[in-house]
């Protein structure tokens, strides 16, 4: 398994794209299970991800042309209804082809998803959802298999003890969009992924007003052809390019930055100290040129993440790292998953003082973060650890970036563009078993 080797202490300057949104892409790319006609997808990120979920498309009968870039889906087997586990269980966006196969196909299997161990994320809105629309949902050797010979309309609750669910909103919104009469979702999630498919699905024939707000309103089509859909830039892959430009000192224009949808996180930016000033104000907000910088120092505030359009839980553990350097206390709550804390145990190895109960942690600050081995958890703590090596005292060797490739496009060579010194390398039988030991 790759790992980076970082040496810290650079500055970063010049120029990054942000390249096309991972959260979207996916289920943008299953939405095409229910496509009559060809999807084209442009500004396809290339991730591990997308790779998988392309090769599951294909096991469902759909051919995927290009994996990155420009990417055209076509159905051409429509009795393939089988999503297995050995490719399912490598991401939980998998559950995202639920909908739209139960939709077209009126059956769907599908493996129980897998991806990032930080707690539990259970399915029960997807199956409640669904079961409203009229499907049977039943579980069979670890599968989901719902049926359902006619989807019909009703209005739905969708709200979970820690708020909505953008994936289970996507797939309801997918299957509602040819059921029999008008469906209603209340306590929708308002993420900008969530207007992103319900654009597509628009495109392709569908009938959805109030993507973005709390309430959906679908009126059923009988079918869905093909469309032509640009896929936002990765608010996520945004903000963390921000922070390692802060958290390094440095100087960064970011290009295609989905400013509109990172609201809560600039909100945070200013109170801690971090410039994010727009190159070209007449440029749309939605994907526009800013230049990071922290030019007073780094000052400590508090975070809480919430549903969209509060405090995004992807970029929690990236704040963490940052926080790290700020002069003072800063305070960080985590209320979408309360047990998304596993990189603080490994920060703590690079010498950050980090208090944690429950799921708030204090970060006691400023620290001197120093060099180490460290492990890689799951996605955003790989991110996490990445920052904080790129500005700690020595070599920080981060295991597991394979988490990494899941998620942002290349960032070592991305990082290296800007000045960071990060070197990808495959450690041998012998360096895995000292680097074990080290950690």
């Amino acid at each position: 398994m790759d790992v980076f080797r970082i040496h810290g202490g650079r500055r970063l300057h010049g120029r990054i794209a942000v390249e096309g949104s991972k959260n979207a892409a996916l289920p943008l790319m299953a939405a095409a299970l229910m496509a009559d006609g060809p999807v084209v997808l442009r500004n396809v990120p290339e991730l591990s991800d997308i790779a998988n979920l392309a090769r599951l498309l294909e096991e469902l009968g759909c051919s995927v042309e290009g994996r990155s870039g420009t990417v055209t889906l076509t159905n051409h087997d429509p009795s393939r209804t089988h999503a297995r586990y050995e490719i399912v269980r490598t991401m939980r966006a998998s559950i995202c082809v639920l909908g739209p196969i139960l939709a077209r196909r009126k059956r769907a299997r599908v493996a129980m998803p897998g991806g990032c161990a930080f707690g539990a994320r259970p399915v029960d809105l997807h199956l409640r959802g669904l079961q409203a629309l009229g499907a049977r949902i039943e579980l069979q050797g670890g599968d989901i298999v719902a049926t359902a010979n006619r989807l019909r309309g009703t209005t739905i609750f969708l709200g979970g003890p820690f708020g909505s669910t953008v994936l289970g909103t996507i797939n309801v919104m997918s299957a509602a969009t040819v059921a029999e009469g008008t469906t209603v979702i209340e306590c929708a999630a308002c993420e900008p992924e969530v207007v992103e498919v319900a654009n597509l699905l628009n495109a392709m024939g569908a009938r959805i007003a109030g993507a973005g707000s709390p309430r959906l309103v679908i009126d059923g089509v009988s079918s869905l052809g093909g469309a032509d859909h640009t896929i936002m830039p990765d608010r996520i892959v945004a903000g963390t390019y921000a922070i390692a430009a802060a958290i390094t000192d440095g100087e960064v224009v970011i290009d295609e930055f989905p400013f509109d949808a990172l609201l809560a996180a600039l909100d945070r930016f200013h109170e801690i100290g971090v410039e994010v000033e727009r190159v070209d104000p007449a440029q749309d907000s939605r994907r526009c040129s800013v230049r990071v910088t922290a030019p007073g120092g780094l000052r400590p505030t508090a975070i809480t993440t919430q549903p969209h359009p509060g405090f995004p839980t992807d970029l929690q553990a990236q704040f963490m790292s940052l926080l790290c350097l700020a002069e003072g206390n800063s305070i960080i709550t985590e209320k979408i998953y309360p047990e998304r804390f596993m990189h603080v145990a490994e920060l703590g190895r690079m010498g950050a003082q980090l208090f944690r109960q429950g799921p708030t942690v204090m970060v006691a600050g400023p620290n001197r973060l120093v060099g180490a081995p460290v492990m890689a958890s799951d996605l955003r703590a790989s991110a996490s650890l990445v920052l904080a090596g790129l500005v700690a005292r020595g070599e920080t060797l981060v295991q597991r970036v394979y988490h990494l490739d899941r998620g942002y496009t290349r960032m070592d060579s991305a990082l290296n563009a800007l000045g960071a010194q990060i070197e990808r390398f495959n450690p041998s039988k012998e360096q895995e078993a000292a680097l074990a030991e080290l950690a």
